[in-house]
């Protein structure tokens, strides 16, 4: 059926129902209701959504199996490119390592290969950042007082999302969740502290 193959080839590209809408400059609403079969798209958006994928209109309505391979995601006509999602950030070996490869998500940034975003895990960060929330960070090895950054302690733990307070010459890591303690370095603990970025924005993916 035409909203089972729409679906799979959306997550086959790894883009959210937002992200495939902007590419098509339709609504997401509309995404929405052809994967749950409330509607179809109309001759024209049917074309444009086979080229897009790279396939043809007859895979796309279940007349067909045969599916030529999805083209690379281009750069969108809105100014904004895509950046990769990461699941996990973490630290060995004195570098830090992106992991997890969870897709894309679209910014309007002037440097996109300059930046990432990270899916946020847990609750600590609650209530402004929720789990599941996605963290748009710019790679930098600074942070000045207050920011709020993707920081790794220790060799290989793993990347937080956390507030980075300096007091005097310790550095502080700060949860919002007040069920949370907040993280203090140092003297040679602070040595062990990556920072892998700043958060400039946040947002909800779905």
């Amino acid at each position: 059926m035409f909203k089972e193959r729409l679906k799979e080839l959306r997550r086959s590209r790894k883009l959210s129902q937002v992200a495939l809408a902007r590419e098509l400059s339709i609504t997401q609403q509309a995404v929405g209701k052809w994967e749950t079969g409330r509607s179809q798209p109309d001759p024209d958006t049917l074309r444009r959504l086979a080229d897009f994928f790279n396939t043809t209109t007859d895979y796309l309505l279940d007349r067909s199996e045969e599916m030529r391979p999805a083209r690379v995601l281009p750069y969108t006509s809105s100014g904004e490119h895509p950046i990769p999602i990461i699941g996990t950030v973490r630290a060995g070996f004195g570098a830090l390592a992106l992991e997890e490869d969870c897709g894309v998500e679209y910014a309007r940034v002037r440097d996109p290969e300059n930046y990432f975003y990270l899916l946020v895990k847990g609750d600590s960060m609650e209530p402004r950042i929720q789990d599941g929330d996605l963290a748009l960070v710019h790679k930098q090895n600074t942070l000045e007082d207050g920011d709020l950054g993707v920081l790794v302690y220790g060799d290989e733990g793993e990347g937080t999302l956390k507030k980075f307070i300096r007091r005097g010459n310790a550095v502080v890591l700060q949860p919002f969740n007040p069920n949370y303690q907040p993280l203090v370095l140092v003297g040679e603990d602070l040595d062990r502290l990556y920072i892998a970025g700043k958060v400039v924005e946040t947002k909800t993916k779905w």
